[in-house]
């Protein structure tokens, strides 16, 4: 099992989310093709009610905690009740594009 099928299936049982994408963003990085190492989780749930940012993120990384301990390099959590996704019209930004170096790069 792939480690973002991982991911989903964990975070659906303990998150009993209403919205859930797990995206492997790894190829916007210097990563060997068809690599694990950047995930981009998109939950809205209601478990998170009450729940400041911190607290939200703890809880999902207490889930996927195997997972974060094995390929994930980068996860990048967005993390909504469901009022929080509607008002936010269901969309969230997008994951910016990598600055991190390459190997066509030269050392100066």
């Amino acid at each position: 099992m792939s480690a973002c099928t991982k991911i989903e299936s964990v975070l659906k049982e303990g998150l009993d989310p209403s919205h859930l994408e797990v995206i492997n963003e790894s190829f916007m990085h210097n990563v060997e093709p068809g690599a694990e190492s950047h995930v981009r989780v998109i939950a809205v749930s209601e478990v998170f009610e009450g729940l400041n940012l911190v607290k939200r993120h703890q809880a999902i990384y207490k889930l996927i905690e195997e997972e974060l301990a094995g390929p994930i390099h980068a996860i990048t959590l967005h993390t909504f009740t469901a009022g929080e996704w509607e008002e936010r019209n269901e969309e969230t930004h997008a994951s910016p594009e990598c600055e991190g170096g390459s190997s066509q790069e030269s050392s100066d």
